[in-house]
């Protein structure tokens, strides 16, 4: 049975205030432990994925035709007028339903489990694209070192479509957290190590994706593994990060299911 909704008209409404800081603030996901997802995908992705929000909002115009599966995954719907669904927005053309879903508890590093290191990346769509690949090859965690991109930052959580929910995501960590991952660390590079494509690529692993301009740093190359380079014969100096990611891990979900 569809819950009934509670109509929000008033832009001041301490609901709508805080919608619009985690709609519009990279950090405030962090002070208030929610997360907003905006749009019909990632609220059907996140409950694919066996979650449910503890608030649903839509905008007038949105309701009266919004998918009963979308009307019934919480006790608490919020309608609101397409006008403050808007300035709720981060988005250029808003959409007519969002969800506030807790924010997962800190997890610790998992040994022994593919992983993906971020090592101070700072543009959110190469974050979320790699996000993305890390769901679709395989690799169940992620690790952000600090001074990446705000996991669970509006922007990346946009650019993930919805990955984030199949995945264990760790943020804030030093070079020294990695000592428990328990896997070979392979590191990208432009200059040195064996081709890709020639390489025996160990299965578990953690693949190191630097930063966009510096690469991965002094410290984290120190402890890898391996350096791995990506054969490019059409002459460009380097990869968009993200691409060399679902390269990388793309190759290495090739060697897992073989």
């Amino acid at each position: 049975m569809t819950n009934a909704p509670t109509a929000i008209t008033s832009r001041d409404n301490p609901l709508l205030k805080r919608l619009r800081q985690l709609a519009q603030d990279g950090a405030a996901y962090r002070k208030q432990g929610q997360v907003w997802l905006e749009g019909d995908h990632l609220c059907r992705a996140l409950l694919t994925r066996g979650h449910r929000p503890v608030t649903a909002v839509f905008s007038e115009s949105f309701w009266p035709g919004a998918p009963h599966d979308l009307r019934d995954a919480t006790n608490h719907v919020v309608v609101v007028p397409d006008a403050l669904m808007a300035g709720i927005s981060g988005l250029e053309s808003h959409a007519g339903v969002g969800f506030v879903w807790p924010l997962p508890p800190a997890d610790q590093v998992q040994g022994g489990l593919a992983t993906v290191v971020l090592d101070r990346l700072q543009d959110a769509g190469n974050v979320g694209s790699i996000l993305r690949s890390a769901a679709a090859f395989g690799f169940g965690q992620v690790l952000s070192l600090k001074g990446s991109a705000a996991l669970w930052s509006p922007k990346v959580v946009r650019a993930g479509m919805g990955a984030h929910f199949g995945l264990r995501l760790i943020e804030g960590l030093s070079v020294h957290d990695l000592a428990d991952l328990d896997v070979p660390l392979l590191v990208t590079s432009s200059h040195q190590g064996e081709w890709l494509h020639q390489t025996r690529l160990p299965w578990p692993c953690a693949w190191v994706m630097g930063h966009e301009g510096q690469g991965v740093g002094e410290a984290l190359m120190a402890r890898a593994s391996a350096f791995v380079r990506i054969a490019q014969p059409g002459g460009e100096e380097s990869l968009n990060v993200a691409a060399a990611a679902a390269i990388c891990l793309h190759a290495s979900a090739a060697l897992s299911s073989a």
